[in-house]
């Protein structure tokens, strides 16, 4: 299993669409996070940020294979469009990111 700590900003005066659209995930999102061994996804808002954390559970070596198939899923390319809209990502987050990866300080099992 491995964690994951991710931040995006958020417009403040969008926070509640970007709630309200979490509030009514669609099934084939939350179908597709499960298939690709995603789990214990939870996203928190704090002023003009969002932490995202979540877990794979599946092979080292298939995460890649997996996150590609996640990113081809029906409807996730849709579901992308409508909260990136919302989110503002850093500008000095890594080519090819969206959210911006948070190394692992501490973790008590």
């Amino acid at each position: 299993m491995k964690r994951f700590g991710q931040v995006i900003g958020i417009d403040a005066d969008r926070i509640d669409e970007y709630i309200a659209r979490h509030d009514d995930i669609w099934p084939e999102i939350t179908d597709a996070l499960h298939t690709a061994g995603i789990a214990n996804y939870s996203i928190f808002h704090h002023g003009d940020q969002l932490f995202g954390y979540f877990e794979y559970h599946g092979p080292n070596d298939e995460f890649d294979d997996r996150m590609k198939a996640l990113a081809q899923a029906p409807r996730m390319r849709e579901w992308w469009d409508i909260v990136g809209q919302l989110q503002r990502p850093d500008p000095d987050r890594p080519t090819g990111t969206f959210w911006t990866e948070l190394p692992t300080v501490f973790h008590m099992p």
